[in-house]
């Protein structure tokens, strides 16, 4: 199936521009891979089912995830949270969360609201 996307892929929707780009990022097999907003323009089934992908991606890899989305961060060895332009919390997800910090009640926002 042939599909012509125009010049900077125009005519793709946000969607299909970032799932092109983790293919990429799948093609270059770097060492180093900077995630930033993944994710955001993803319905929450095809988020889910990339997450899935980007678990292989990252295996052996020194990876940066920025993201609003807390989802997309979840499964990271090593979360970083900021405020106003200050790291004010750090952990994994699980420590994030029984801290009952900004962290947490990001989360608990986001999985009530969606």
């Amino acid at each position: 199936m042939g599909r012509i996307v125009g010049e900077r892929g125009a005519k793709l929707s946000g969607g299909e521009k970032q799932r092109i780009a983790v293919a990429r990022a799948f093609l270059a097999n770097a060492l180093i891979l900077i995630l930033d907003e993944a994710t955001s323009s993803l319905d929450s089934v095809t988020e889910s089912l990339l997450q899935e992908s980007l678990k292989t991606l990252m295996q052996n890899k020194t990876t940066l995830v920025i993201a609003h989305r807390l989802s997309t961060l979840s499964q990271m060895d090593r979360i970083l949270v900021f405020d106003q332009g200050k790291i004010v919390e750090e952990g994994s997800h699980d420590v994030l969360l029984a801290k009952g910090g900004l962290y947490a009640t990001l989360w608990k926002t986001q999985v009530r609201f969606g």
